[in-house]
């Protein structure tokens, strides 16, 4: 058995992932609203560059969530 199977299995009974997913889609306004505090009371304290640089990293982490994540990989797949 792999450490993480292990791990979950006596930690939450599931992959922690099903239950982020389970959690993030009962409250997706207050995760959302998170990172959207936290850049409000950080942003003083960073120079312009940090703060691109913050913006591109969640920007990218986004747009790869949406492309490489969710729904199983089925090769060739056709839109509906």
């Amino acid at each position: 058995m792999n450490p993480y199977k292990w791990l979950w299995s006596r930690v939450g009974g599931r992959p922690w992932t099903f239950i982020l997913r389970d959690f993030y889609h009962q409250f997706e306004y207050f995760i959302l609203l998170i990172p959207l505090l936290l850049g409000y009371y950080v942003q003083p304290y960073l120079c312009a560059r940090d703060l691109w640089i913050i913006i591109g990293a969640l920007t990218i982490g986004y747009v790869c969530g949406h492309l490489f994540w969710g729904k199983k990989y089925i090769e060739g797949q056709e839109g509906l």
